[in-house]
C-alpha cells in the first residue's frame, strides 16, 4: 500500500504560550519546546509549507496584568514581547532538528527576528523554511488568536491547527465537568452563540467571513499534527454548515 499524502499543502499551526511549559507553570520547559519541535519537524517533512503563530501566556498574559491596574496597552505590548521570547525558544529547537526556519516579528527588533513582510513570509514558506510568527499583529486589543486567523489568510493557508491540551471542543471544561460533550464538528455561528472557548470572537468571525476552516486537536497527543495534516478526522472541525457531520 502507498504512504498516506497530507490533505493540506500549507498549514498555520496556532500554539499557546502555555503549550511551551507544564501544566499550572510559567516559563519554559525546553523538554516541551522540544517536544513541539519533534511535532512541527514531523509534519514539515511530509513536505507541507509550515507557518506558525504562538502566544506568550506562560510569560505574560495582557488581559491579567491590565484587570491588576497595568495600562492595557502596556500590558498586551508586554505580552507581545512575550511572544517574542517564545517564538526564539521554538526557532532553535527547530534547527537543532536541521530544518531551516525563519522569525517574523510585528514589532521591529531587527537584532533578533526579521520585521513580518508579506511576501517575504511567503518566499520562505516556498523555500519550505518554517515560518515562525510572533508579536502577535503588532497592535494592542488583539489576541494571539486573532493574529493565526489574520497570518492564516494573509499567507494562503488551507487550515489553522489550532494545538490545546484538550482533544477537541466541548460544551465545558472537560477537565472539571466530567459530563461535558465532545462536539465532532462546528458551524462558526455554532461557536459564537453558544460561546465556546475555540478562539476569540474576532478571530471567529475573521474565519467566518474568509471560509478558513479550524481544527482544535490535542498537541499533547505524540503524532497529532501528522495525523490532523494526513486528514484524519480527530479533534474538532470548526467551519462552513456543510462542513458538519464531516
Amino acid at each position: 500500500m502507498s504512504e498516506p499524502q497530507p490533505v493540506y499543502k500549507r498549514i498555520l499551526l496556532k500554539l499557546s504560550g502555555e503549550g511551551l511549559t507544564k501544566t499550572g507553570v510559567f516559563g519554559i520547559d525546553p523538554d516541551e519546546v522540544s517536544y513541539i519541535a519533534h511535532e512541527t519537524a514531523a509534519v514539515w517533512k511530509l513536505g507541507v509549507e509550515v507557518a506558525v503563530v504562538i502566544g506568550g501566556g506562560n510569560i505574560v498574559r495582557g488581559a491579567q496584568f491590565s484587570a491588576h491596574g497595568i495600562n492595557r496597552t502596556t500590558a498586551d505590548y508586554m505580552g507581545m514581547l512575550a511572544t517574542v521570547i517564545n517564538a526564539m525558544a521554538l526557532q532553535d529547537a527547530i534547527e537543532h532538528l536541521g530544518i531551516e526556519t525563519r522569525l517574523l516579528t510585528a514589532i521591529n527588533m531587527q537584532q533578533v527576528a526579521e520585521p513580518f513582510i508579506r511576501r517575504r513570509a511567503l518566499r520562505h514558506l516556498e523555500k519550505k523554511r518554517v515560518v515562525i510568527m510572533a508579536a502577535g499583529t503588532g497592535n494592542p486589543f488583539f489576541t494571539t488568536d486573532t493574529t493565526a486567523a489574520l497570518r492564516a489568510m494573509e499567507m494562503g493557508a488551507e487550515v489553522i491547527l489550532k494545538a490545546t491540551k484538550v482533544d477537541g471542543v466541548y460544551s465545558a471544561d472537560p477537565l472539571l465537568d466530567p459530563t461535558a460533550k465532545k462536539y465532532e464538528s462546528l458551524t462558526y455561528l455554532d461557536v459564537l452563540n453558544h460561546r465556546l472557548k475555540v478562539m476569540d470572537s474576532t478571530a471567529i468571525s475573521l474565519c467566518m467571513d474568509n471560509k478558513m476552516p479550524i481544527i482544535v486537536f490535542n498537541l499533547k497527543k505524540k503524532g497529532n499534527v501528522a495525523r490532523v495534516v494526513l486528514g484524519e478526522k480527530i479533534g474538532t472541525l470548526v467551519g462552513e454548515p456543510k462542513d458538519a457531520g464531516r
